[in-house]
């Protein structure tokens, strides 16, 4: 008897992360990548003129945890869009499975998770840049530099991984 596989119950890994239980594990990780994210930009732009390390980072990891999270499920919410609405776009099977499955089945599929790491990316620059650090860095040069790091650091990269690599027989 030949094995059947149910392709429709499979969630991709980068929707997987917004629903529980999964989703305390994900904001678990994201708060710790966050935090080390800000202890490396608060060493390596020598923020120690200016401020505490204990007092910059109480200052900024809650804000840059909870805008990062919010551009990641605006990014995530994209794919799920092309994910759920291919053949309504016009997206041909072939890159809705590459979406949901295997980014890498599919240059377009690819270019499309591309498009919504970059979103979120700039999403997180623009929350970093304007609202975190805002007040908190007066050097626009210097702000900018921690800003950028914090947005191309904390993207989400996890959009990239296949959904075959966790799933058996796929």
């Amino acid at each position: 008897m030949k094995p059947v596989k149910l392709y429709n119950v499979i969630f991709p890994i980068w929707l997987i992360l917004f629903f529980p239980p999964v989703i305390f594990i994900t904001l678990a990780g994201n708060f710790i990548i966050d935090s080390l994210v800000i202890l490396a930009c608060f060493f390596a732009f020598k923020l120690s003129e200016t401020y505490g390390l204990k007092t910059f980072y109480r200052k900024s990891v809650l804000k840059v945890w909870i805008f990062g999270f919010l551009a990641d499920i605006i990014g995530a919410s994209l794919l799920f869009l092309c994910g759920i609405s291919g053949d309504t776009l016009g997206l041909p099977y072939e890159v809705t499975s590459g979406i949901n499955f295997d980014p890498f089945s599919n240059s377009f599929s690819t270019a499309i998770i591309i498009s919504s790491m970059i979103l979120a990316a700039v999403l997180i620059f623009i929350f970093s840049y304007w609202i975190v650090f805002a007040n908190m860095l007066e050097d626009k040069k210097l702000k900018l530099k921690v800003a950028i790091t914090v947005s191309i650091v904390t993207m989400p990269w996890t959009f990239l991984l296949p959904t075959k690599w966790f799933y058996k027989g796929f």
